[in-house]
Parts: structure tokens; C-alpha cells; sequence
């Protein structure tokens, strides 16, 4: 008993690059989305952003009050 060949199809998945509505579903209604999202999370979001905004805050006072430092 020989072995017969099998006819393989392959199927192949392309996306054309003239073809520009890939991800419309991802950006489709973002503000309402942001907003649910901050609107259902907005403990975590305060706690995640208040160190970041002080943490800045700090930085600049401080570069601004050395520049003032060197200037007399």
C-alpha cells in the first residue's frame, strides 16, 4: 500500500491596506466610554492620579525655585 498524495487547501486571511475600517469599533463612542469608565471608577482614578499631579507639581516648584536661587 503506497501512500497517496493529499490535497491540501489553505486558507488564507489578508487584510487590504486600501481598506480603512480595521478598528471603528474601537474608536466609535470613546467620550461616552471615558466618561463610564472614570464615572464607574472614579475612586481608583483620584488615587491614581493625585500622586502623579503632586508629584509634578513638586518637580516644577522646585526646578522653578532653584532657577530663582541662581539668579542673585
Amino acid at each position: 500500500m503506497g501512500k497517496q498524495p493529499v490535497k491540501l487547501k489553505a486558507v488564507v486571511y489578508a487584510l487590504s491596506p486600501f481598506q480603512q475600517k480595521i478598528m471603528t469599533g474601537l474608536w466609535k463612542d470613546l467620550p461616552e466610554k471615558i466618561h463610564h469608565k472614570v464615572s464607574e471608577n472614579w475612586i481608583s482614578t483620584i488615587l491614581l492620579l493625585a500622586p502623579v499631579i503632586g508629584t509634578y507639581s513638586y518637580a516644577q516648584h522646585s526646578q522653578e525655585q532653584e532657577k530663582l536661587e541662581h539668579r542673585f
